[in-house]
């Protein structure tokens, strides 16, 4: 791992020196082509590699360094400039983007918070009020679970501080870390989609009202766009669907296929009876076991990121009588700045710590500290990781990848189809490029007018035009969201791995066959029947009884 470490530090550091002297003139930003079925190359061979090596830091390396020359052809500057240029350049300027360093930002303050209250004995403290309810394995993953749903307001948020605060109790449960880690991402992201108030449902909103912008006379004939979100909820199957299995699992105390192997190689590694503690939990932290030493830091992170959302959001948009609370609330955080919020937050939960340490003597300034840069230096690898995912797709980005995907959605067909190819396009583009906001900002456009006059020329009423219309904004979502659970380069993936300290490769192969389940369920039971006009209520039974059977079929006892 040191030298996995050290040649990535001299990758990042030489990528920099040569983009220096590159100038700005040639940044990869500034490049858009498109080379057809050859965009999907990048991605498959970093994917394709991820899963074969089980080793996903080359894979990224190789798939980048692929996309830059095939850049680099494209455009005619030849093969040597995409390797010793265009690659280089796309990595610095995924490390340049302000969203991204904020999101490196927030992970590495949450991992010095949570080394410094480990240390500070604050976690062991909190450890034992989630072990007194968590009693066994059932109830140890029942927690994980509920507490994945309470923080609903924003996903990087949910895996890291989920992760983090239960992987000591799961680890003394027997619980695999890729069970924890499907967990935690399976929670994130399916909640954050559906809440009424998150970070996501500003993009959401912007989308569907650019939408309705281009229909004539929408306004009237479909509603307004929070209220065509809250319409599509009902279609949200994948999302929906996803948390009840996960209850099924958990409740039953079943899995299948990886997963069942990963749960039953941990009871054998941990061994029955004998506690496990993870390499960063190896030394013995201080005998003054304060529960606020943990409490508060928490709590401060996650009130910290939902005030800065509020804050932020304040700034953008003015307070309207006529929408009530819940909808003006919606509107601020739809239009706050999470990356902003985070960064403060983890700041303010770090901070916060740190004090709580000292003023209790259990650590000296200078102790705190560094204990806090132990926590940052756990970060390193699943930060690599981010880098070149965010370079991958930077440079998937540039080759017209996603746009090329969803061009091929127009052909003729009938437009009740229209919700299935858009739910599985969007989980393809999402699974080939790593990113499901970047599959929206594709899709949505390209969509929901399509949907509209689809429906029009095919003679439907305005109704059923509404309801498919309100199923394709529910299945980009949804679908994004699918290929996010299923792609080794998604950022949430990668920091779910990150926060639960589980093998990246392990994560995803573990989790794919659960996404996959629920997926075809969604479509087949869910998306299909109800754009043919069979009513929800018939829908949604069917497809928790599909689930349920196959949970209590394919599922075997860990």
């Amino acid at each position: 791992m040191r030298t996995v470490r050290i040649m990535l530090t001299t990758l990042v550091l030489a990528g920099l020196a040569i983009s220096v002297f590159a100038g700005d003139g040639n940044t990869t930003s500034e490049v858009s082509i498109s080379v057809g079925w050859m965009s999907l190359i990048p991605a498959f061979i970093a994917i394709g590699m991820a899963l074969i090596t089980k080793e996903v830091i080359s894979s990224l390396v190789f798939g980048s360094i692929v996309g830059a020359v095939i850049q680099s052809l494209a455009t005619g500057k030849g093969f040597w400039n995409g390797l010793l240029l265009d690659f280089p350049v796309a990595l610095r300027d995924a490390l340049a983007d302000p969203d991204h360093m904020s999101v490196i930002l927030f992970s590495m303050f949450i991992g010095a918070t949570v080394h410094l209250i480990t240390r500070n004995g604050g976690m062991m403290a909190l450890v034992k009020i989630f072990a007194a309810r968590a009693r066994d394995r059932r109830s140890g993953q029942l927690v994980t679970y509920f507490l994945g749903l309470a923080i609903f307001f924003d996903d990087y948020a949910n895996t890291m501080v989920v992760g983090n605060t239960m992987r000591p109790v799961t680890d003394r449960l027997r619980i695999s870390r890729e069970k924890l880690a499907y967990i935690v991402d399976s929670t994130a992201a399916p909640i954050a989609a559906i809440a009424f108030i998150t970070t996501w449902i500003g993009a959401e909103l912007g989308y569907i009202q650019d939408g309705l912008k281009s229909i004539e006379g929408s306004p009237e004939l479909l509603g307004s766009a929070y209220g065509i979100f809250l319409e599509s909820l009902m279609y949200s199957f994948y999302p929906i669907l996803t948390l009840i299995f996960m209850f099924f699992l958990i409740w039953r105390k079943r899995d299948f296929g990886p997963m069942l192997t990963a749960e039953r190689e941990a009871r054998v590694v941990i061994g029955e009876g004998n506690d496990f503690a993870p390499a960063e939990y190896d030394e013995v932290p201080s005998e003054k076991e304060y529960l606020s030493n943990a409490l508060i830091p928490i709590i401060t992170i996650v009130l910290g990121t939902i005030a800065g959302l509020v804050f932020t959001g304040s700034q953008e948009v003015q307070w309207q009588q006529e929408q009530g609370f819940l909808g003006n609330l919606a509107n601020i955080i739809g239009s706050s700045d999470p990356y902003r919020s985070l960064v403060w937050a983890s700041t303010a939960g770090l901070v916060v710590g740190i004090l709580l340490t000292n003023v209790r003597g259990i650590f000296g300034l200078k102790q705190s500290i560094e204990h806090a840069v132990d926590g940052m230096k756990f970060m390193l690898t699943a930060i690599a990781i981010l880098a070149l995912a965010w370079t991958l797709a930077g440079i998937t980005e540039n080759l017209g990848t996603a746009t090329f995907l969803a061009e091929q959605l127009a052909r003729g067909f009938p437009v009740e189809l229209l919700p299935a190819i858009v739910f599985l396009a969007a989980g393809f583009i999402s699974f080939a490029t790593g990113t499901s906001w970047g599959t929206m900002a594709i899709l949505y456009p390209l969509v929901l007018l399509s949907s509209w006059e689809l429906s029009m020329q095919q003679g439907l009423d305005v109704q059923a035009a509404g309801a498919i219309f309100a199923n394709v904004v529910a299945c980009v979502l949804a679908g994004s969201v699918l290929g996010d659970h299923c792609s080794p380069i998604s950022d949430t993936t990668i920091l779910s791995s990150l926060s639960s300290n589980c093998d990246h490769v392990s994560h995803v192969r573990t989790q794919l066959p659960y996404a996959l389940t629920v997926g075809g369920v969604s479509v087949f039971m869910g998306i299909l029947p109800a754009s043919f006009g069979v009513p929800l209520w018939i829908c949604f039974p069917a497809a928790v009884l599909s689930l349920l059977g196959i949970v209590s079929y394919f599922g075997k006892m860990d």
